[in-house]
């Protein structure tokens, strides 16, 4: 039976964990409902895409809009990554090679060049390879993670990891959870579909934590994960988990 939340509590609550880093000024903390869940990506099997309706038949995920680059050593291991590609791997190959595949917008904002409104490196339905990220597939034809080649948005994607500093202290907060609507910035309210709301991205038997672990390794190091996959591993056996929201509103 799954732990029940009183009627007070509100309808997002989440459960979590904090320990300070071994060998930094840090402080970690980590959403366990939704590194608990069997949330898992549904991208052409249900993924109804982040426009205002819904499009399934698009198989666009969460490349509508183009990959919004963290800093210039992310746009540098992307360009570097799309110079490998072949033609059998990206469709947009000469759209890439002729303009590029970096866009600047009026704010200064770097993101992926968009192609027939969406991501550049977006493979349609109907390419002999189908359809798919170009950099993710070429990660997969080389054995390499997804996330030695592509944005780290979108390798990363639907986790989030934000840092805050204490001014007196130097301390650092690390706070690594789920993508929300809110992370898009107002644009977001305006999505048909989310995947980390819908019951139907709750399907997998394994736990974020398994199934992402190499994203998550990458994004918080190999010790620090370690810890983490320790931790939940014990409280998974100690009791059971309380279910994610998106899974509870479906109950």
């Amino acid at each position: 039976m799954s732990p029940k939340v009183g009627p007070s509590a509100p309808a997002e609550t989440h459960e979590w964990v904090s320990f300070d880093d071994p060998d930094e000024l840090r402080t970690w903390v980590f959403d366990v409902t939704f590194l608990l869940s069997g949330w898992e990506c549904i991208f052409g099997r249900g993924c109804q895409g982040v426009l205002t309706g819904p499009a399934p038949e698009l198989v666009q995920g969460c490349c509508s809009y183009g990959a919004h680059f963290t800093d210039t050593a992310d746009v540098n291991r992307v360009k570097k990554a799309a110079a490998t590609l072949h033609a059998e791997q990206w469709q947009f190959r000469k759209e890439g090679r002729r303009h590029g595949v970096v866009d600047k917008q009026a704010d200064g904002t770097r993101v992926t060049r968009l192609v027939d409104d969406a991501c550049i490196f977006l493979n349609r339905p109907g390419f002999a390879a189908g359809p798919g990220c170009a950099l993710h597939l070429a990660a997969v034809d080389a054995g390499r993670e997804p996330s030695e080649l592509k944005p780290d948005v979108c390798w990363q994607l639907p986790l989030r990891r934000e840092d805050t500093t204490d001014d007196s202290t130097g301390r650092v907060t690390s706070t690594v959870t789920q993508w929300d609507r809110r992370h898009w910035g107002a644009g977001g309210e305006e999505f048909h579909w989310w995947c980390t709301e819908a019951p139907e991205a709750f399907a997998s038997r394994q736990p974020v934590y398994e199934t992402m672990a190499a994203e998550l390794r990458a994004m918080v190091g190999a010790l620090v994960y370690e810890h983490l996959a320790r931790y939940l591993d014990g409280r998974r056996r100690a009791s059971v988990a309380l279910p994610h929201p998106a899974v509870r509103r479906r109950s």
